[in-house]
Formats: C-alpha cells, sequence, structure tokens
C-alpha cells in the first residue's frame, strides 16, 4: 500500500547520488525527484542560460538528468506535478516557493565556504543567501530538521545561528565508509595529488598558476597527478598544467576517491575531498585549518549514513519505528 508521495530535490551529480541513497529506504511511498530549480528573477536568469555555472542549469543539470534517467528514477521536475508529505533537499540557499509548506528536510552535502563580507552581508543586512554560496548553509530555518556530517559541524553551524533542536547527526552519504576506496584499480601509487576547482568557472578568484606552483613546491621529487574538477573547463585547465607542470599527469575524470586512497600526499582549495584524505590518513594541504578541518570530519559508520536520515524522516511523518541512528566510529582523525 502506497502511503504518500515524496519529493527529492537534487543538485550536483553528488547530492544526485546522496538523494538516491536516501530515496532507498522508502519502499512504501512513491518518489520523485528533480534536479535543483528555484522562482522568480534566479528562474529568469536560469532559462536564459546565465545561471549555468551553478547546479540551476548548465553541465550540473545535464549530469543529474542523465543520473536519473539511467537509474529509471521517477521525475517531477520543479515538483509541480504531485503534492508532497516530505521533501528532502540538497541546499536551502534557494527555498523553492512549492515546498514552503511542506516538510522539509535539508541535508548536508560537505564543506562549506569560508565565511566573508557576502556571508556578513546575508546575516546581518538580510541579502539572499546564494550571494555567499554554501557559507550560508543552514540559514534559512525554512526545515524541519538539517542533518549533518559530524559533531563538529553541528556545533559551526550552532555557531552561524541554526536552532540546535533542528540538527541531526546522521553522517552524510559517500563520505561515510572511506575506507571502502582501498580496493581499486587505480595504476599509481605513493604519489601527490592535487584536486582542482570550479572557483573560476563559480565567477571566484582563483591564481591557478600560483596554486599549480605551490603543489609543485610541496611535491618535491614525487610523482604529480592532478584530477580536474568536474565543472571545470577541462582544456583551459589541462594546458595551464601542461605548462606550469609539463611532467604532471592530468585526469578530467575516474574516483576521485580511489585516488586519494592510492596517494600519500592531497592537496585542495576549498574541497570536500580533503575529508577522505583525512579519513584515509594522508598528508593533507587545504586553505583551510586541516587541524580544524579534522574536527569536522564526517563520521564514518559503514556507508549508513542515508539510512540514519531516513529515519528522521520516517519521524517527520509521524511514523514509529523501531531501529535506531547506526552508531559512528572513528569520529576524529589525529594529524600524520
Amino acid at each position: 500500500m502506497i502511503k504518500g508521495n515524496i519529493l527529492f530535490i537534487c543538485g550536483s551529480l553528488n547530492q544526485t547520488k546522496m538523494m538516491h541513497a536516501i530515496s532507498e529506504h522508502f519502499e512504501e511511498y512513491n518518489l520523485f525527484f528533480t534536479p535543483y530549480y528555484a522562482d522568480g528573477f534566479l528562474n529568469f536568469m536560469t532559462k536564459r542560460g546565465l545561471l549555468d555555472f551553478t547546479p540551476l542549469g548548465g553541465n550540473h543539470k545535464r549530469m543529474t538528468l542523465k543520473y536519473l534517467e539511467e537509474n529509471n528514477l521517477q521525475m517531477d521536475i520543479a515538483g509541480k506535478r504531485n503534492n508532497y508529505d516530505l521533501v528532502f533537499t540538497c541546499s536551502d540557499l534557494v527555498v523553492q516557493n512549492n515546498i514552503k509548506d511542506k516538510k522539509v528536510i535539508l541535508v548536508q552535502e560537505g564543506m562549506t565556504d569560508p565565511q566573508n563580507v557576502f556571508y556578513y552581508m546575508v546575516k546581518y543586512l538580510n541579502f539572499p543567501r546564494w550571494i555567499a554560496s554554501t557559507s550560508t548553509t543552514g540559514l534559512s530555518d525554512a526545515y524541519n530538521f538539517f542533518c549533518v556530517a559530524s559533531e563538529g559541524y553541528k556545533d559551526l553551524f550552532v555557531k552561524k545561528g541554526v536552532k540546535r533542536e533542528k540538527l541531526k547527526v546522521t553522517g552524510i552519504p559517500n563520505f561515510d565508509n572511506l575506507q571502502q576506496y582501498y580496493s581499486n584499480d587505480f595504476p599509481h601509487k605513493d604519489f601527490v595529488l592535487v584536486a582542482t576547482s570550479d572557483s573560476r568557472e563559480t565567477l571566484k578568484y582563483e591564481n591557478r598558476k600560483k596554486f599549480i606552483k605551490r603543489a609543485l613546491d610541496i611535491a618535491g621529487d614525487k610523482k604529480v597527478v592532478f584530477k580536474l574538477h568536474p565543472n571545470e573547463n577541462f582544456g583551459k585547465a589541462t594546458k595551464e598544467i601542461n605548462k606550469y607542470a609539463p611532467d604532471a599527469v592530468v585526469y578530467t575524470s575516474g574516483d576521485i576517491n580511489q585516488m586519494i586512497a592510492n596517494c600519500d600526499t592531497l592537496i585542495t582549495r576549498y574541497s570536500t575531498v580533503v575529508y577522505v584524505g583525512i579519513v584515509l590518513g594522508k598528508k593533507v594541504y587545504s586553505y583551510f585549518d586541516v587541524n580544524y578541518l579534522r574536527k569536522l570530519a564526517p563520521f564514518q559508520n559503514n556507508g549508513t549514513s542515508a539510512y540514519n536520515i531516513a529515519q528522521v524522516g520516517y519521524r517527520l511523518l509521524n511514523e514509529k519505528k523501531s531501529f535506531e541512528f547506526v552508531p559512528s566510529y572513528q569520529t576524529s582523525y589525529n594529524e600524520v
């Protein structure tokens, strides 16, 4: 017997895979998925291709649609076809008009951006959250619960003003069973891995030449492997690497988690993959304080975060369930 409808609002491919994992624990419901969407001015901009660098359009949206189609998941674009008993969303930087009267669960994707002037403009001058990117995640308060990666992140969000009673430390899918990536066939071992970002594609400043040279200084005589961000301009980025690091190996695709498992050093800017390196005991470089990141690292619970998040959903649907959260292990990571 079908009990109702649940909508999963996706975003990046990583967020889409998270939503799919959570959905697999709701067999008694009609499940529908949609790429990320917006109303009003942002929708106007999206339709004209002006926001193709965000999950609202461009490559992010194409990858999400492809994933949903390949996995035979029911789609309801922008959640227009059905009335929903529960909504899972990957971001509250935009809160869509048609979910404001629904039961909503927000799910953390990963690392949040550093707090800058735009963050304070949102917090104190009421500017729209999206101008500050993920630094303002959780500040909408337009949800019933917010499922987060760790106790460290719970404390961080509370400091930003999120209500403690709305935060549930569940772990997050895709980052809760990182030991599994040691089993792989990636051909390189004991190298320095450089994970680039899509900062320039998302209109943030980055001195890529300086970043490459810093990576080479850290690497010394070791082999250097670059893994490009999937949202990057591959041609431009590859040309830069070939110019400043001609002996480096460049990958535009492949599972970066397996690459991290095989490397001995990981270099990033602001990327959630830094946590993969931390959990797997790699030497890690980041533009964030790495010792602070160790306190935020996602809980490891053998890949059961989606199960934990689904439990929050069942409770919000006023269904009694006998199961409890799967306990986490290794909740702190010492410096290597």
